[in-house]
């Protein structure tokens, strides 16, 4: 007889839109992955990824046991060894050291992972050093801020209310390609499709011809220059009488200092720099102004630049100034069926910002956090202080953050490293030990975080669709020993004084419980409230309908006011003034991109999603490639002042003159990775030729867009 099929209802945790997925097992084997119908917030979209969860559950890369660098091999060893080890070594470099000397590194995946947020963090937070690092702070941290500064607390992250928009005004970002970020919104095609439908508009400010721009209203914009844009577009919205801050005007501080600071940049006077023309932006003020349901988003290529504070800052005042912050079609908030900014506030994660900086370079912290991009010399300098000893979690930053190449030799320098990760990468293959836990398919899934950006309210949890081997271990019991181990028995105390060895026995799923109960849809929405139980019935999700006005109650400033004018955004004003008139015309410079079939770094070992045409290019305009003695394919050297790398050209007329872009997430060339097919398809790190020195020096973000590079050719074209 043949084995059974069964059917699962699951979420694929491979980009912030977390598609319902159905996955259909035959024994352990996957057989089919598609789309979930029924699931409310996608619908039955997918991108070609989430087929993709298959090939990492099947993996023959993927560690299963515990791993133990011996010289330049590795062993396979029992967990007891591989804990024994870690906790001895640890414990002994903090005794010797102080605490600041081992280092913490967090990759992106623990946003979708409720085991890590509720007993990683607080594993990581006891641990009591200073030199905590995530990719925080090479992707959102300059809107975290933001909202730290303007709404009193770091997770009060404005959404679009895109489902309900007339006028879509969408900054440094690509949602047809990344389904949203900091936007959790499935099926963006299908979003925009309905937009236009309705008779509205979306307009696309970048310095590519995106996919999204290529269906909507496009305008370049230099690459770094988007606060100057952003300033211009407020200063417009005061001299031409737009302003109108609506129901929240009384609960608004700050505009006439905003308008002050704006005076100093009319449209004329950026434009020469920005690349886009005065009139446009009076245009786009206006039909911001004057667009009933209109919001104003910005991510990633907003964040990664020198002035990324500046320009998160901004995108909240527009909003603010036009009244489409907290109404709808505009920018608003969500209401999470587990609402996890009491459970940060009973974990002492308040917030912080510039409380402590950097020893070698002075860089602010943020939330207790240095930025990435220090990382490196923290290690290779010596004193008090030094990083001596690194865990890693679900982080890749050799691949992820700004001169990687560097990174990748302080790495060697450690005293001690452990990985906590299912394969030996370009990060890994430094660790002393790697603990390897479960995949996406053998542990429940609740999204406790990325409902907090949700362009609808909705609640889902599944069930794992394959039982563990009884010899793995879930991520967040790795956390939990390695706490007990480090730092005592009872060192983790969670709300309802569960000590560890209670959160061992019960996991994710009874916190899981408590916040719905908790939450603000527990008693409301749903006959008997919302809980665990009646999510397990609905094994598709609940949809909790729109978003809703949610200020001033949900604010967390002094006696609840919007602060629109926070001392240090206008501080930093001086900075820009001071680069706007030393910009220079002619000047090369680098941007990323994102791929649909590409996730950072880890998605590259599955063969169906880095099949076909390579896709590590350099995109350069038919005009800079003709100036460089570059072809169509022909191979070019893209060098900066910290490295150079070897890519393959792609001439297109989709970038802005005087910029490039190659994708970010390859370079698996490296001796000592086991990562056959990612090997195969190595492609060129972006990260090799970012500079570290560049950041964004309000907020110590990695300053990845805009930064000035040089392209030659390896060979000159044939004719």
């Amino acid at each position: 007889m043949g084995t059974t099929r069964h059917t699962h209802h699951h979420s694929c945790t491979l980009c912030e839109a977390t598609c319902g997925i159905v996955v259909t097992t035959e024994g352990d084997r996957v057989i089919d992955i598609r789309g979930d119908e029924h699931d409310p917030a996608s619908r039955g979209y997918i991108c070609p990824k989430a087929t993709a969860l298959a090939d990492l559950h099947h993996d023959p890369d993927r560690l299963l046991r515990p791993m133990v660098r011996d010289g330049d091999t590795w062993r396979e060893v029992g967990w007891d060894e591989a804990f024994d080890l870690t906790a001895e070594r640890l414990k002994r470099i903090r005794a010797e050291h102080g605490k600041d000397a081992v280092a913490v590194y967090q990759g992106n995946p623990t946003a979708h992972n409720p085991g890590l947020l509720l007993f990683g963090q607080p594993f990581i937070r006891g641990l009591g050093t200073r030199n905590l690092f995530s990719a925080t702070s090479v992707d959102q941290l300059p809107q975290m801020l933001a909202s730290y500064l303007m709404f009193g607390h770091q997770a009060l992250l404005p959404v679009p209310d895109i489902d309900r928009t007339d006028l879509f005004v969408c900054i440094g970002a690509n949602p047809l390609v990344s389904n949203g970020s900091v936007m959790t919104a499935p099926n963006m095609r299908g979003r925009l499709a309905a937009l236009r439908q309705r008779g509205g508009r979306a307009v696309i400010v970048d310095p590519r011809r995106t996919e999204t721009a290529s269906r909507a209203e496009h305008l370049f914009i230099r690459p770094g220059t988007d606060a100057l844009f952003l300033l211009s577009l407020v200063h417009v919205l005061f001299t031409h009488d737009l302003v109108n801050t609506g129901r929240l005007g009384e609960h608004t501080v700050g505009v006439t200092a905003v308008k002050a600071a704006a005076m100093d940049f009319p449209p004329e006077r950026t434009a020469p720099i920005t690349g886009i023309a005065p009139e446009d932006v009076v245009a786009l003020a206006r039909s911001i102004a004057t667009t009933e349901r209109a919001v104003v988003y910005g991510r990633v290529g907003i964040c990664t630049q020198e002035f990324g504070g500046l320009a998160a800052w901004l995108l909240v005042v527009v909003n603010a100034l036009t009244g489409h912050l907290d109404e709808p079609g505009g920018a608003m908030f969500t209401t999470p069926a587990i609402d996890p900014i009491p459970l940060a506030k009973r974990a002492g994660l308040d917030g912080s910002f510039a409380t402590y900086r950097s020893r070698v370079r002075g860089l602010p912290e943020f939330s207790g956090e240095l930025p990435v991009a220090t990382m490196a010399e923290e290690i290779e300098t010596g004193g008090d202080g030094q990083i001596r000893a690194l865990i890693t979690s679900a982080g890749n930053p050799v691949l992820s953050t700004p001169n990687g190449t560097r990174l990748d030799r302080a790495l060697g320098q450690l005293d001690f490293m452990v990985s906590i990760d299912p394969y030996l990468n370009e990060t890994t293959r430094h660790a002393d030990v790697i603990l390897p836990p479960t995949g996406p398919l053998e542990r429940s899934h609740y999204e406790l975080l990325l409902t907090m950006v949700a362009v609808r309210n909705w609640a889902k949890y599944s069930p794992a669709v394959f039982k563990r081997d009884s010899d793995q271990r879930h991520d967040w019991e790795i956390c939990l020993e390695l706490a007990s181990r480090v730092l005592g028995p009872d060192s983790l105390r969670m709300p309802g004084k569960l000590a560890a060895s209670a959160l061992e026995r019960l996991g994710p799923d009874v916190m899981v419980e408590l916040g719905l109960r908790s939450g603000p849809h527990g008693l409301r929405k749903l006959a008997k409230g919302l809980s665990l139980r009646t999510l397990k019935k609905h094994q598709h999700g609940v949809d909790l309908g729109p978003l809703e006005r949610r200020l001033p109650d949900r604010l967390f400033t002094p006696r609840k006011k919007i602060n629109l004018a926070p001392r240090e955004y206008l501080d930093d004003l001086d900075r820009l003034r001071g680069r706007q008139q030393a910009w220079q015309p002619g000047e090369l410079v680098l941007i990323g991109r994102r791929q649909l079939r590409s996730n950072n770094s880890w998605l590259h070992n599955s063969e169906r999603l880095v099949k076909g045409k390579p896709r590590c290019t350099l995109l350069i305009h038919p005009d800079d490639a003709e100036r460089s003695g570059l072809a169509d394919g022909q191979h070019a050297v893209l060098s900066s002042r910290v490295g150079e790398v070897e890519v393959p050209v792609e001439v297109s007329d989709a970038m802005l003159p005087g910029v490039v872009s190659l994708p970010h997430g390859w370079g698996h060339g490296r001796d000592g990775v086991r990562l056959d097919v990612a090997s195969a398809h190595p492609g060129a790190s972006i990260n090799d030729v970012t500079d570290e020195q560049c950041v964004d020096e309000l907020t110590g973000t990695a300053a990845l867009s805009g930064q000035r590079v040089r392209v030659r050719a390896v060979r000159p074209a044939t004719v």
